[in-house]
C-alpha cells in the first residue's frame, strides 16, 4: 500500500509539472527556469508529506480508492516542501542538496557571460516562488466539497506563513549567543519550522478534505507536532553524527552556521569552567574543519548531550504513538500511518546503538 501510493504520488507531480510546462510561459522565459525546476523537484526523496495526506485522507475518507485529482493535490506538500528547501539553502549558503547541486549552484550557470553567485541566488530566489505558485495550484486541483477544500487551502498557507516564521527565528538564533537560548526556544523553532509542514499539516488537510473535524483534527496536530520535534532533534543528532554520503548535504552546514540545537544548548548548560570555554572556542571558530566536527562529538557524547536527545526523541514517539491509538481512523490505515512515522527515526536508533544506548520500541 505505502509504496503503490509512494508511487502515485511520483506519477502524478511529474504529470502535473508536465502539464505546468504547457500552461505557463517556462519557454518564452529561459530554457533553464523549467529545467532546473523540474530537476530539482524529481530528485528522489521519501515523499513523506504527500504521503502523510495520503495516507490521511484514505484513513477517513468513506471512498474505496483515492481518485487521481488526490494524488495530485497531496504533491503541494512536495512543492511546498522543495519551495522552502530552495531558500533555505540560499540562506544556509549550501552547495548539495540530496546529492545533487543546490538549485542557486545551477542557476549560477544561466547566463553565458558570468559564472555568479549572487546571480545564483537571485535567479533561485525567484525559482522558489514559482514553485510555491505551482504548490498552490497542485492543491486546488483537488475535487472535494468547497468548504473542505477552502478550509483545507486556508491551512496550508496559514503553514507556509508559520514555517517562515521558524526560518525567521532560526536566522535570528544564529546570531544570538547560545547562553541566551533556551529549551523552549529550541522547540518552539522546531514547531514552527519543521514540525508544522512537515507532520502536522498533511495530516490535518487530509482530515479536513475527508470531513474529520473537532477533537480528531487536534489529535492528529498534537501527534504531527510531537513527531515533527521528534525528527527536528534526530535530524539535529545525524547532522553531527552521520556522513555527507547518507544526509545528502554537508556534514559541517549546522556547526558552520552556528545553529542553536538541542545538542548545542544542552551542552553550554551542561557544561562547565574550562570545558564549556573549550566547546565555545571550538564551536564560535569561524572556519571550521572535520578535525573540529570531531572534538564536538566527543563534548556532546561526553556532556551527556546526545544522551538526552536522543531519549527526547525517543520520549516524544512514545507520546505520539499512544495519542495514534485513540484515533478513530481506518485500522489499516492507523497502522500503515504508524509504520511510516516510525520507520523516519530508523537512524536515531542506530545512532543509539553505536553509542551503547537501547531504546524500547514503540507500536501501536
Amino acid at each position: 500500500m505505502i509504496h503503490t501510493t509512494i508511487q502515485r504520488i511520483d506519477q502524478s507531480l511529474m504529470a502535473f509539472l508536465a502539464r505546468s510546462r504547457n500552461e505557463y510561459p517556462f519557454g518564452q522565459v529561459h530554457p533553464i527556469l523549467f529545467d532546473s525546476i523540474q530537476d530539482f523537484c524529481a530528485r528522489p526523496g521519501k515523499r513523506i508529506r504527500p504521503l502523510l495526506m495520503a495516507l490521511s485522507y484514505q484513513g477517513y475518507t468513506p471512498r474505496k480508492k483515492l481518485p487521481s485529482h488526490l494524488y495530485t493535490a497531496c504533491g503541494c506538500l512536495e512543492l511546498l516542501h522543495d519551495f522552502m528547501l530552495i531558500h533555505d539553502d540560499i540562506i544556509d549558503c549550501s552547495d548539495l542538496r540530496r546529492g545533487k547541486p543546490t538549485l542557486h549552484k545551477i542557476l549560477a550557470h544561466a547566463h553565458k557571460a558570468t559564472r555568479s553567485t549572487k546571480l545564483g541566488s537571485d535567479l533561485a530566489i525567484v525559482a522558489g516562488d514559482i514553485v510555491y505558485a505551482l504548490a498552490i495550484d497542485a492543491f486546488l486541483t483537488v475535487k472535494e466539497d468547497p468548504a473542505r477544500k477552502e478550509k483545507a487551502l486556508k491551512y496550508f498557507v496559514q503553514t507556509a506563513a508559520f514555517t517562515a516564521m521558524g526560518e525567521f527565528i532560526d536566522i535570528l538564533h544564529g546570531f544570538e549567543h547560545v547562553k541566551n537560548i533556551a529549551e523552549k526556544d529550541v522547540f518552539l523553532n522546531y514547531s514552527l519550522k519543521t514540525a508544522r509542514y512537515t507532520f502536522e499539516c498533511p495530516l490535518r488537510i487530509g482530515a479536513i478534505l475527508a470531513g474529520i473535524d473537532g477533537k480528531e483534527l487536534e489529535t492528529l496536530s498534537k501527534i504531527g507536532l510531537m513527531m515533527g520535534q521528534a525528527f527536528q532533534v534526530q535530524d539535529d543528532i545525524i547532522g553531527i553524527f552521520s556522513t555527507e554520503q547518507k544526509i545528502g548535504k554537508s556534514i559541517l552546514s549546522d556547526i558552520a552556521e552556528y545553529k542553536k540545537t538541542i545538542l548545542v544548548c544542552h551542552a553550554y548548560q551542561t557544561l562547565t569552567g574550562s570545558r564549556r570555554r573549550q566547546f565555545m572556542k571550538i564551536f564560535e571558530k569561524p572556519n571550521k574543519t572535520y578535525a573540529d566536527l570531531v572534538k564536538i562529538r566527543r563534548i556532546f557524547i561526553d556532556a551527556g548531550s546526545l544522551t538526552y536527545s536522543l531519549e527526547k526523541v525517543f520520549t516524544l514517539l512514545s507520546q505520539s504513538s499512544k495519542l495514534l491509538k485513540i484515533l478513530h481512523m481506518k485500522p489499516i490505515f492507523k497502522k500503515a500511518l504508524w509504520k511510516v512515522l516510525s520507520a523516519l527515526f530508523d537512524q536515531s536508533r542506530n545512532v543509539a546503538e553505536a553509542h551503547g544506548r537501547s531504546f524500547a520500541p514503540y507500536g501501536l
